[in-house]
C-alpha cells in the first residue's frame, strides 16, 4: 500500500514547506530559509498555485504561521528517522489540534466532490498546515511513517518522503546520492593507493 494520490500531493507540499523554510544544511551547504519580506515568495516557490485549492493571500502573519508550521513538520520528519514514532506522532497531533484540521467534501470546479482537510473558510496558511498535518497523520498512523525521511547525506538535513517500491530510499535527492556515492568512492580510492 502507498499514499493515494491526494495524500501524496500534500505529503509533496509539507516536504517542500520543510525543506523551504526552515535552516539547516542543503546538499553540503549551509542552508539559511527566507525571512521578511521574501517569505512569501518563497512559499509561492514552494507550493505552486495548482498544487493547492485554497485561495492565496500571504501576508506577514500568513507567512510565519506556515514557517512555524514547517519547523513542527521537520521534528516529524527528525523523529521518524531517530525511531521516535511516539514523539512523531505527538506531533503531529499537536499540529492536527492547532491548525484545526478536520476532513470535509468540497465540491470542485468541475461539479465533482473533493475531500479536504480544511474549512472552506480558514486563510492559505492555516488551511495548507492543516492538510499538511493531516497527510503527516495518515502516514504515521497508516502503517508508513517509516517512509518519512531526512536525508543521509554529510551535511544535508533536506526531508523527503520515500515513494521507492522497496522503501531504500535515504537522500533527498539525486544530488545528494551521487555526492555521497563520489565521497565513498575518493575514500576507496584513497585506501588502495
Amino acid at each position: 500500500m502507498m499514499f493515494d494520490s491526494h495524500v501524496a500531493v500534500l505529503l509533496d507540499q509539507a516536504v517542500s514547506l520543510v525543506n523551504t523554510l526552515t535552516d539547516g544544511q542543503a546538499r553540503g551547504r549551509p542552508y539559511t530559509a527566507p525571512r521578511g519580506a521574501e517569505l512569501a515568495d518563497a512559499i509561492d516557490a514552494a507550493i505552486p498555485r495548482d498544487m493547492s485549492s485554497l485561495p492565496r493571500s500571504v501576508d506577514g502573519d500568513q507567512a510565519a504561521y506556515l514557517a512555524g508550521t514547517a519547523r513542527r513538520m521537520r521534528e516529524v520528519f527528525q523523529a521518524m528517522q531517530d525511531g521516535r514514532a511516539d514523539a512523531a506522532a505527538e506531533t503531529v497531533n499537536d499540529l492536527l489540534y492547532d491548525t484545526g484540521a478536520r476532513p470535509r467534501l468540497d465540491r470542485a470546479g468541475s461539479g465533482s466532490w473533493q475531500m479536504h482537510f480544511h474549512g472552506p473558510d480558514d486563510s492559505f496558511a492555516a488551511g495548507s498546515s492543516a492538510s499538511c498535518a493531516t497527510a503527516l497523520a495518515l502516514a504515521v498512523g497508516g502503517g508508513l511513517a517509516s517512509r518519512l525521511g531526512v536525508c543521509r547525506a554529510e551535511r544535508c538535513d533536506r526531508v523527503y518522503v520515500d515513494t521507492s517500491r522497496n522503501a531504500a530510499r535515504q537522500f533527498c535527492s539525486t544530488a545528494c546520492q551521487n555526492r555521497t556515492k563520489a565521497a565513498a568512492f575518493r575514500a576507496r580510492r584513497g585506501a588502495e593507493g
